[in-house]
């Protein structure tokens, strides 16, 4: 396995799991019930907080996918791995921390 092949499989596998982890967030992003005789007013504030803390994970896991929607174009036009600033290779260290790096620790440090 090469190495282009090494980092697809792994973003698509963490593609996946995003997928799988919206999903199970979906209950959790629903509309809080007003009804205060169905739910104490504590009860609701704490609902309330929920669902928005669950609607901020949705909005960090859409924005993950869109890097690694990205990161497996640049895997398809060979230019994956390649920092977008020095033109140097990223490590494969670093990629494999954040699988949509576009710059190498050098310049990302700089």
């Amino acid at each position: 396995m090469d190495r282009n092949d090494k980092f697809r499989e792994l973003i698509e596998d963490r593609l996946a799991a995003l997928n799988d982890d919206s999903a199970l967030g979906r209950d959790s992003q629903a509309v809080v019930e007003l009804d205060q005789q169905a739910v104490g007013r504590l009860s609701r504030m704490d609902a309330l907080q929920a669902q928005a803390m669950a609607r901020a994970g949705q909005v960090r896991r859409d924005a993950e996918a869109t890097q690694l929607r990205q990161a497996l174009q640049r895997l398809d036009q060979d230019e994956y791995g390649w920092c977008d600033d020095c033109g140097e290779q990223i490590a494969e260290k670093r990629l494999e921390v954040d699988l949509a790096a576009t710059r190498c620790i050098g310049c990302a440090s700089g």
